[in-house]
């Protein structure tokens, strides 16, 4: 199992969007914003990682970019889920024992 390193944050979908896929487009941001259907404010949080891919919007972005909405709402869930591992205390939780 690959550890990832604990400084290097994990990567928000936005930051995918803005760094690798929308420099690549011949497109503004609020024409991409339009062929999504969401309000140019909404791609701007997402690109600033203000909020989340939903399940809606990786739907929209599959479409439009040819890719699946797994692959959006996979990269959120993995940002999120090392973004609690970051804040959250489990040392209390027990392991459940099996009977």
């Amino acid at each position: 199992m690959i550890k990832k390193h604990p400084s290097i944050p994990p990567t928000h979908p936005g930051e995918y969007l803005r760094e690798i896929v929308l420099p690549a487009m011949d497109l503004s941001k609020v024409e991409i914003a339009r062929a999504l259907g969401i309000s140019r404010q909404h791609l701007y949080d997402i690109l600033n990682e203000k909020q989340p891919v939903t399940a809606t919007t990786a739907l929209r972005l599959g479409k439009f970019f040819g890719t699946s909405a797994k692959s959006w709402l996979n990269m959120q869930t993995a940002y999120d889920l090392e973004m609690a591992a970051r804040v959250t205390d489990l040392s209390a939780v027990p392991v459940a024992k099996s009977a």
